[in-house]
Formats: C-alpha cells, sequence, structure tokens
C-alpha cells in the first residue's frame, strides 16, 4: 500500500511488527513461512520497505560487511554485482524478499507508531498510529538502532545561512558544485560520501573529533561465471557465506579473549596510514589514540588519500559553535562554510520508539531504561508483557552481519508465538529476576572486551559508561540461547487470570 491510499488498519490483530527493514521483514518472513494465514500486520511510518537501506541514499552508499553474509539465510542472491553491496542493490534486495515472502501484501506504508499502551485488563496492546488506532496481541519493536539520526547540540544552528542537513538525510536537492562543505564527523558514512563529494565541492573541512582506524577495503566487482554458478549450484553460496562466516568469527578472538592479539592488526593499519598519507603533521592527527577496534574499523580504498588534498582541511577538533557563514572549532577558528553535513551517527542507547512505548506501569520504556537499555536476550523487558524488540540492546556486533543476529532473535519471537499457542495463553512476560541474571552474566564478559577496555569514548557506552550495545562474543553463542523459547524464564498468563506469579516476577 503506497501513501496515496488512506491506510485501512483493523481492529485488531495478533502480531503487530512495527518497521519494515532487515528486522521486521525477516520475522514477518519466518512467520508466514510457518503459517501463511497468521493474522499479522508490519506498519511503517515510511513509503516504501527497507529500513536504513531506503533512507540512506547519500553518495557511495554501501555496506562494510560482504554481502554473501550480510543478506536472509532463507533468501539468497545469487547476483551480487559486488563483494560488498550498494545501498541500491541492498534496498532492492529487501523489496523482493518482501514480495516473495508475503510480507508486502501484510505491510501498511505511511503509518507512523505514535503511541502503544499495555492494557493490563484486556491483556493487548492499545496502539496509535497517524493511520489509526487498533489493538494487538504481541507488539514487535522492529525500528531498528540505526534510525534516528543525531545532530550535535552546538549554539549557533538556527543562525546558520547556508543549508545543512545528516548524512542519512541527504539534500539531493542541493548541488554541492563550487560549494565551501563542512563535514562533521568521521564514521562509516563518510568515509564514503567525503571521497565522492570531493571533485564537486570548492573546499571541504572535516571536523574531526576522534581518528578512526583505516583499513583498505578489499570490494571488487563479482563475475557473471561466479554468478552464474551461484544460480546453477547454489550450494557454492552457501559455502561462500559460512567461510565470509567463519572469517568474521575469527576477529571475535582478539576483539573479546586475547586483546594482544590486536597489535598485529594495528600494526597492519598503521602501515596503511603510512602509505597513504606521507605528511608527517597530518598522519599524526590521522592516528587514533585508542585500540584498533575499540570503535569499528572503517574500510576504505580512497577515505585517507582524499585528507591529503589540497581542497580539504582536516580540523582535529569537533564542531563548537556555527555563526551565520561559518563554523567554528575548538580553538576558535571560524571556517567560511555555505553548507555543513553532519556525519555525526545516531543514538541506539536512546531509540526513538521507546518513548512511545508504556507497559504495565504506565511508564514508557524510554523511563524505564532511564538512558540504559537492558532486556532479556535483547529481546524482552520485564514489565513490558508481550513485547519483543529486534536488534534490542546488546546485540550489535563490531565484526560481523547484524542479519545473523535478527534471524536469531525471528527464531526466538516465532517459537515464543508457538509456546504461547500450545499452551494457550494470552501473555509472556519475561521474569525480573531471569533478566538481571542475563545482564549480569553480560556486564563482565564485556568489561575484558576492546569496547569497554580499549580506551575509546563509542556510543556502545550509554550515560552510566555500561555498554548496552555490544554482544560480547561469538555470534553462534547468541544463537544457540536463542533456538527456543525459554519458557522456564517467563511468567505466563491469560484473559482474566489472577496473577499467581507476580511475586516471584519481581523477586
Amino acid at each position: 500500500m503506497t501513501t496515496t491510499e488512506k491506510p485501512t488498519l483493523p481492529r485488531h490483530v495478533h502480531t503487530l511488527v512495527v518497521g519494515a527493514g532487515f528486522g521486521g521483514i525477516g520475522l514477518a518472513a519466518a512467520l508466514l513461512r510457518e503459517d501463511p494465514r497468521a493474522d499479522l500486520l508490519v506498519i511503517d511510518r515510511a513509503d516504501d520497505v527497507g529500513g536504513t537501506w531506503r533512507d540512506n541514499t547519500y553518495p557511495g552508499c554501501a555496506c562494510d560487511v560482504p554481502s554473501a553474509l550480510y543478506s536472509y539465510s532463507f533468501a539468497p542472491e545469487p547476483d551480487w554485482r559486488y563483494a560488498y553491496g550498494r545501498q541500491p542493490e541492498i534496498h532492492a534486495y529487501l523489496r523482493r524478499v518482501a514480495d516473495e515472502t508475503g510480507v508486502t501484501s501484510r505491510t501498511v506504508l505511511g503509518c507512523e507508531l505514535l503511541d502503544a499502551q499495555w492494557d493490563e485488563d484486556a491483556r493487548h496492546w492499545r496502539v496509535r498510529t497517524g493511520a489509526g488506532t487498533l489493538t494487538a496481541t504481541v507488539l514487535v519493536a522492529a525500528t531498528g538502532a540505526l534510525s534516528a539520526p543525531r545532530l550535535p547540540d552546538v549554539p549557533g544552528l538556527e543562525k546558520f545561512r547556508g543549508v545543512m542537513f545528516h548524512s542519512a538525510q541527504w539534500n539531493h536537492d542541493h548541488d554541492l558544485s563550487g560549494r565551501r562543505v563542512a563535514v562533521v564527523g568521521t564514521g562509516a558514512s563518510a568515509i564514503q560520501f567525503v571521497p565522492e563529494i570531493v571533485d564537486r565541492v570548492e573546499h571541504l573541512t572535516l571536523f574531526q573529533r576522534t581518528a578512526a582506524w583505516v583499513l583498505p577495503k578489499h570490494d571488487r566487482p563479482i563475475s557473471r561465471l561466479e554468478r552464474a554458478l551461484f544460480r546453477a549450484l547454489p550450494v557454492t553460496q552457501k559455502v561462500m557465506r559460512g567461510a565470509v562466516y567463519a572469517q568474521k568469527e575469527g576477529y571475535v578472538v582478539g576483539m573479546a579473549h586475547h586483546l594482544w592479539l590486536l597489535r598485529l592488526f594495528q600494526r597492519h593499519a598503521e602501515a596503511y596510514l603510512r602509505e597513504q598519507v606521507p605528511d608527517d603533521t597530518l598522519r599524526a592527527a590521522l592516528t587514533p589514540k585508542f585500540t584498533i577496534t575499540c570503535k569499528r574499523i572503517l574500510l576504505s580504498n580512497d577515505w585517507l588519500r582524499t585528507l591529503t588534498r589540497p581542497d580539504v582541511t582536516v580540523v582535529a577538533s569537533g564542531l563548537t559553535a556555527v555563526t551565520e557563514t561559518g563554523a567554528v572549532d575548538d580553538a576558535g577558528v571560524e571556517h567560511p562554510v555555505d553548507t555543513i553535513v553532519f556525519a555525526t551517527g545516531f543514538s541506539p542507547t536512546e531509540p526513538p520508539v521507546a518513548r512511545h512505548i508504556r507497559g504495565a506501569d504506565g511508564s514508557t520504556l524510554a523511563e524505564h531504561w532511564a538512558g540504559s537499555p537492558s532486556a532479556h536476550l535483547g529481546t524482552t523487558v520485564h514489565g513490558f508483557p508481550n513485547l519483543f524488540l529486534m536488534y534490542g540492546p546488546n546485540t550489535n556486533l563490531g565484526h560481523s552481519s547484524i542479519v545473523y543476529m535478527l534471524e536469531s532473535q525471528a527464531a526466538y519471537i516465532a517459537d515464543a508465538l508457538r509456546v504461547m499457542a500450545a499452551e494457550g495463553v494470552s501473555t509472556v512476560e519475561v521474569t525480573a529476576s531471569a533478566q538481571r541474571r542475563y545482564n549480569a552474566g553480560l556486564d563482565p564478559q564485556l568489561a575484558r572486551t576492546v569496547w569497554n577496555a580499549g580506551g575509546c569514548d563509542s556510543w556502545y557506552l550509554d550515560h552510566r559508561g555500561r555498554n548496552s550495545v555490544m554482544w560480547p562474543t561469538y555470534t553462534w553463542r547468541f544463537r544457540r540461547r536463542t533456538r527456543r523459547f525459554d519458557v522456564e524464564n517467563y511468567r505466563l498468563g491469560s484473559i482474566g487470570s489472577a496473577d499467581p506469579a507476580a511475586a516471584e516476577a519481581h523477586a
């Protein structure tokens, strides 16, 4: 359904999935494979499916995980054109999967979640959207961790007379030819679009608050012969996927268990930096002061070389203020610019959807978390019955494909719904003790990882200093934990039932 039509919502649906990106499509497809007649609805605020791969259209947008692994295991794509997928083909892939699995016909677009309140008496969710209201037995928040662009809080933004926008909301109507452009941030998006736009602009000023470790991206076109082989013998693509997966899992040895091994990895990055940046002063500014992989490694073949150009200025500081015609650095120097592009990332520890979901006591998920998200298996939260999260707390990765984690969560949620049907219950809620035990096991593991002990200040750490974002070890361990719904850690209920387990739930 397109937003040119007025969306029509049912009065009630058993399973309501919010978000039609990799998580939402993957879960809906799993549920429909099990039961093509499942009482299921997916809603999304945008006018198309695709999530982050629909929204991010900046020049050069691509994935930094090989396509062989950054795709659903149940929907192999033999016709990837490159080893690392570009945004248009990843978006097209998600559209195709949604169509072929029947998810598209169960999706209402242009339908933004405004509020969801758990009704304890009726034992269901009361949901208000931009297209109307409905109730749902089960609510799944699949809005992703990287869906809300974050702008820095600096004085003077409202005074700027030029054009400014976030890289995740690229202004394609603004011609950058001959412009003096400031780019704020040096993360995964900046390293892709800066080399793409630099030939068009008059001058580019890069505000770098923190330098990042960079390695070459071993990208290449996938030949017609290879694609034909994948189509004729699908097992060959499975073998390639398995090989990429095994290689990525190997990184965990250094990242989470033997940090001393990262010194060898870091020497490789230092050699690459010396090769690309001959100037000692600039190279010093571009050398990170933290252990490699503490922040996600950036993969690029032209980023460092681009920063050596005479029409590029690297400012080794953050943006401290904006004037009518310029951007001011930490030293108080104003750099004249007429365009500002913010490549400042997102807010994964404060996901916007959490402000719109109210649990049994009436508090929002954001209030419940108080800036430090936690969940059982990154999927369920005590006090929020029949709520499941996709890409929830502590499910992010620094080495592999998030799609693998999302498929693991989808299997877990599907099994939870099977248990509800088999047991004839209307509600499942993780107990407080089970959630505490799970997170008490995560935190010591994370303390030993490079993400906590590598000396960087990253978006993995919330305002309490807790790592509420990363999964601390091998992804196969998460899959093993989510292979079945651990009903023993949940309180089951039905409409009209008393609450005999309330004491244990709050123990």
